[in-house]
């Protein structure tokens, strides 16, 4: 059995927030008891609000931040135990993709040094191939011109710098690309472009995905597997094909409701919006998180936490009352 590139068991965390100096600290759990794996050459899709939970656990796959419990493996090592040279070598097989292209790159040097970076911190170079043959390589890879490569990223649109970031990232032939809202802050016209862009990369190279969006249109279009993330919890974990045809949470539900977008067309309209605002992590709801939101919501999802369980080969979902949602 092959192992997963990426394979998260049971990982918390949780930050201590100061509250002044005569008030003792409060516990933040910003993850809960996530487990997910992903299999090499996949794309895993994490979907939910802000202050979901989804940036902390990119942080602690590409080891910038520490689990407080739980394991969290990448290539069959656990980053926690990694020593220093290891760590650099996980940066290597593991690049991001941010947010904003518009604050990712250095507007003060030309995109060929902003692509060739991590070629000479790495010292990877194509054998016989200069550095500059291969920035010309990466931005014709990602649909640029060679020419793009003296030019300052205040020069280019959204989608170029974008493309530029990508550049960069695939430079030292990793194996995994961590993507944090990669299309959220760019044009709707632009964002099918880079999905595309980075769909066909995928294939090319062979690389692993971990996408994380607010965006389930996106998330649906990209991904394999996808996980519904809400307040640091997996409310329901499924294929792409599941959670497009048979979703059953009602949170998931709300977000395929949310959905305004030519990208991922398939995602229907099951259910409504959801309503209001996510809670603070900091005073969570008691019973399932979700229920002060849930339309569905009985006073037993007041009282008692729904467990994770099995809805189908590869289908969980925690809700008392998934088989009665559709």
């Amino acid at each position: 059995m092959t192992l997963p590139f990426i394979d998260l068991q049971d990982v918390h965390k949780a930050y201590n927030v100061h509250r002044g100096v005569f008030r003792a600290g409060k516990l933040l759990h910003a993850v809960s008891g996530v487990s997910f794996r992903v299999p090499e050459g996949s794309t895993f899709g994490l979907v939910g609000e802000s202050g979901s939970g989804k940036s902390t656990i990119a942080r602690m796959v590409l080891g910038a931040e520490a689990a407080t419990s739980g394991e969290v493996r990448v290539a069959g090592q656990s980053v926690a135990t990694l020593d220093r040279k290891q760590r650099f070598q996980l940066r290597r097989m593991l690049q991001p993709v941010l947010q904003d292209p518009y604050s990712s790159l250095n507007p003060r040097i030309r995109v060929a040094a902003i692509v060739d970076e991590p070629l000479r911190v790495h010292r990877v170079t194509e054998h016989g191939q200069s550095l500059k043959d291969r920035v010309a390589q990466l931005l014709e890879q990602v649909g640029l011109s060679a020419e793009t490569m003296r030019r300052y990223p205040n020069e280019l649109s959204g989608g170029q710098r974008q493309r530029v970031a990508i550049a960069r990232a695939i430079s030292i032939n990793p194996r995994c690309l961590v993507l944090d809202e990669p299309v959220s802050a760019l044009d709707v016209s632009i964002q099918a472009q880079i999905l595309n862009l980075l769909k066909d990369l995928q294939e090319r190279l062979r690389l692993t995905y971990l996408l994380i969006s607010h965006d389930l249109a996106v998330v649906s279009y990209m991904s394999d597997q996808i996980g519904v993330l809400y307040l640091g919890q997996f409310m329901e974990i499924a294929s792409r094909e599941d959670i497009i045809a048979n979703a059953r949470h009602p949170y998931t539900q709300a977000l395929m409701a949310a959905v305004d977008s030519t990208i991922g067309e398939e995602v229907g309209r099951v259910g409504n919006a959801v309503q209001g605002e996510i809670p603070s992590p900091l005073s969570p709801p008691s019973g399932c998180p979700f229920h002060p939101r849930c339309p569905m919501a009985e006073e037993r999802c007041r009282r008692e936490k729904p467990a994770l369980r099995a809805f189908g080969p590869s289908h969980q979902v925690a809700c008392h009352f998934a088989e009665s949602t559709r």
